[in-house]
């Protein structure tokens, strides 16, 4: 937890509040998930080193003994990647063996998904590569959780939706990254778009993202998707005003109006 407190503040407080074993689960995703997006994102790394890490990680996570091989894989980056990379291993471990092969083989996925669009250099044509990314780095994430309600108590969901929460929540990151990603000569937007369109695209994601969880009975999964998507509506209105993100008074403002039962999607 205290990893996932200083990796997201967007995920730490729902991540913290949910039940035992539902929050080890989920927390674990997170985390390695984060590990492979540092990856992905690193300032630092050459593409082609990206890439191999990226790939070795999906071939690893496949195979029955992983911490060795992990920490062979890692070792000579020691000082360059950050913890949060380097202890992949120990986000699988906390997760309950029930559902960590489900954990595992998505996060396998993603990783290998996320090395084909390094070597593509995330060029970012048309909005179909865009959904192509954001399933990949999000959608599937969507859909990993909705994976998760279903083990934990029987919850099922619509998953063209599950996909769309995934996808309005990073859509609102690239506007929120956008100059960081300039800064690295990277650009999440399609040829011809500009802030209009990607808002507009952002808005339909998150509309079906809100259908997605109207149909969430109450409990800890409404709890967990609600904080989210709550602050993923208010970094877009922040965004649509002129700032590019939500300060931490914003924040925990949006989180307690949440937690009352005061904000409602």
């Amino acid at each position: 937890m205290d990893m996932l407190a200083s990796t997201s503040r967007t995920f730490y407080i729902p991540i913290s509040r949910l039940v035992s074993g539902l929050k080890e689960a989920v927390a674990s995703a997170y985390l390695c998930m984060r590990a492979i997006d540092e990856i992905e994102d690193h300032p630092e790394l050459a593409s082609d080193l990206k890439v191999k890490l990226l790939l070795g990680v999906g071939r690893i996570l496949r195979e029955t003994e992983r911490e060795a091989q992990l920490q062979a894989l890692f070792a000579p980056y020691g000082d360059t990647l950050p913890e949060v990379t380097l202890r992949l291993n120990d986000w699988v471990a906390i997760c309950p063996k029930s559902i960590a092969d489900t954990v595992l083989q998505s996060t396998a996925v993603m990783s290998e998904g996320m090395a084909e669009w390094v070597e593509k250099r995330w060029a970012i044509r048309t909005e179909e590569d865009l959904d192509r990314y954001t399933y990949c780095v999000a959608g599937a994430v969507g859909e990993l959780l909705s994976d998760l309600w279903m083990w934990y108590d029987g919850t099922q969901t619509d998953r063209v939706k599950a996909v769309a929460f995934g996808r309005g929540l990073q859509a609102v990151n690239i506007l929120s990254n956008r100059m960081d990603d300039s800064t690295r000569g990277v650009s999440f937007f399609p040829e011809h778009w500009g802030m209009e369109e990607m808002i507009q695209y952002t808005r339909k994601n998150l509309q079906l993202a809100d259908e997605y969880i109207a149909d969430l009975k109450r409990g800890p999964v409404l709890n967990f998707c609600s904080i989210p998507l709550a602050l993923a509506h208010g970094t877009l209105k922040a965004i649509t005003a002129g700032k590019s993100k939500l300060n931490r008074a914003a924040v925990l403002e949006i989180v307690s109006r949440v937690v009352t039962g005061k904000i409602t999607l």
